[in-house]
């Protein structure tokens, strides 16, 4: 059994940086606020008691049961009689100050919640179903924010600050985090996750979920198998990622991937699968490390498949180029509403790269190393769906060309304002067909009838 005990050490004379310091926190005057109050009085008054240096001990269980105790002397100390179910609640919110992020623990623990967007400390947004909405969560002040943020972001390596005032970083689970302060947050600290799937949705999700058809993701899966290139698009918030994590089941897992991503949060199940991610400059402003640079590291390292989580700037034709030269079959997304937009991106991006190449020869470079575009995006009614899947097809003249297999054609709206509509094949027989063949993988030519309609 364990010697530890939360109660057992000398008094503490400073904060612990693990650790939310309450003490700072301002009072509250509002009667509607007292629960925020009690508990910011419980947890200041708790951090004067406990021993910091056993947090890292003893397991949560026990950390729980000996918080459960201390809270409860506390509220006798106070006069404050509350019900077995206020204490437990009141115990779970000050352990999620101690240990967690305070006021956001419960919207993460909560699977229906896809984002939390914090516009200042009074007002949090969550989506649901792919629906905003607003909560009662909130937090004590400006600066119980701020502690917040750089708690999250200082697990990671990175740091906010008035020099520094915005940064993406990640929680322990891999979920997407953004922030950023004043002077560029006017009206207060803005904080958005995207939070990671603890469930991971592979292809078969996105079917029963109406996001991608059968015999879409039947193409998709020859698309993988038999190696091409591949460019998810879309716009914020569409699923990109998701379909991404989702194709990347349909990899051989004999195969060596190298993942590069600015943020890690791809879910990859093969065995053979190294992670890279960049990281940003210190506070002199030396040593960062950009997915350009991981890019080019990663072809030493023999890769048969790399995949970016998300091109946004010159790693883009270095991308292009390891496509060219014996790294089929790998993947990326990018920001962009349709699949011509994409290529457009793309070109612009080879730009960003600082090497000086004509416009004919920057799209010669795309259409010979990209083969398909997917575009995800969100519908009105929230629901992502796999809108377009093209195929590029070369050049003619200083054009890429493409030929669209399938779409998802909307037809109305539903009265409770749900988006009513189908997928189609346009009736064109992908290029990639002789290639999946030669990979072993036969797609049925009812396919791509063009009176096929389903989904």
């Amino acid at each position: 059994m364990s010697t530890w005990s939360l109660k057992s050490a000398v008094s503490v004379t400073a904060p612990d940086p693990r650790v939310e310091t309450a003490s700072e926190l301002a009072p509250i005057a509002s009667e509607d606020e007292h629960r925020l109050g009690l508990k910011v009085s419980i947890h200041r008054a708790l951090l004067e008691k406990i021993n910091l240096a056993a947090l890292d001990q003893l397991p949560r269980a026990q950390i729980e049961s000996e918080i459960r105790e201390i809270v409860q002397e506390l509220l006798q100390e106070r006069s404050e009689v509350l019900n077995a179910q206020e204490r437990q609640e009141l115990v779970v919110e000050v352990l999620d100050e101690l240990l967690g992020l305070g006021p956001l623990e419960p919207l993460l623990k909560d699977e229906s919640i896809t984002d939390i967007l914090v516009n200042g400390y009074k007002t949090v947004f969550v989506e649901r179903l792919g629906l905003l909405e607003k909560v009662a969560t909130r937090f004590q002040d400006e600066k119980h924010l701020i502690r917040i943020i750089q708690k999250i972001v200082s697990a990671v390596g990175r740091r906010i600050d008035e020099s520094s005032p915005f940064v993406d970083a990640r929680l322990a689970d891999g979920s997407r985090v953004n922030a950023i302060i004043a002077p560029l947050a006017i009206d207060g600290s803005l904080l958005s996750i995207r939070k990671f799937a603890k469930k991971r949705i592979g292809i078969e999700k996105l079917i029963e979920f109406g996001s991608v058809p059968d015999q879409m993701a039947q193409v998709m899966r020859a698309a993988v198998g038999s190696r091409k290139n591949i460019l998810i698009s879309g716009g914020t918030g569409s699923g990109k990622t998701t379909l991404l994590n989702a194709m990347s089941s349909f990899i051989d897992h004999r195969e060596r991937i190298v993942t590069i991503e600015d943020s890690a949060e791809l879910q990859l199940q093969q065995e053979h699968v190294a992670r890279l991610e960049t990281r940003p400059a210190n506070i002199e402003g030396r040593g960062e490390v950009s997915q350009r640079d991981l890019v080019k590291n990663a072809l030493r390292m023999r890769p048969d498949r790399i995949i970016i989580g998300e091109v946004r700037a010159g790693e883009a034709f270095d991308m292009l180029q390891a496509m060219n030269t014996g790294h089929d079959g790998s993947m990326t997304t990018v920001h962009a509403n349709t699949p011509r937009d994409a290529l457009s991106r793309i070109e612009q991006m080879i730009g960003m790269s600082g090497i000086e190449i004509s416009p004919a020869s920057a799209r010669a470079q795309i259409a010979s190393a990209i083969e398909i575009v997917v575009q995800v995006a969100r519908l009105a009614d929230g629901k992502r769906k796999v809108v377009s899947l093209a195929e590029v097809t070369g050049m003619e003249s200083s054009t890429i060309t493409m030929q669209e297999i399938f779409r998802f054609k909307t037809t109305g709206r539903s009265d409770s304002g749900e988006v009513i509509g189908h997928f189609e094949a346009t009736g064109i027989r992908p290029k990639l067909l002789a290639d999946a063949a030669a990979a072993g993988i036969d797609l049925p030519a009812e396919l791509f009838r063009p009176e096929l309609k389903f989904g």
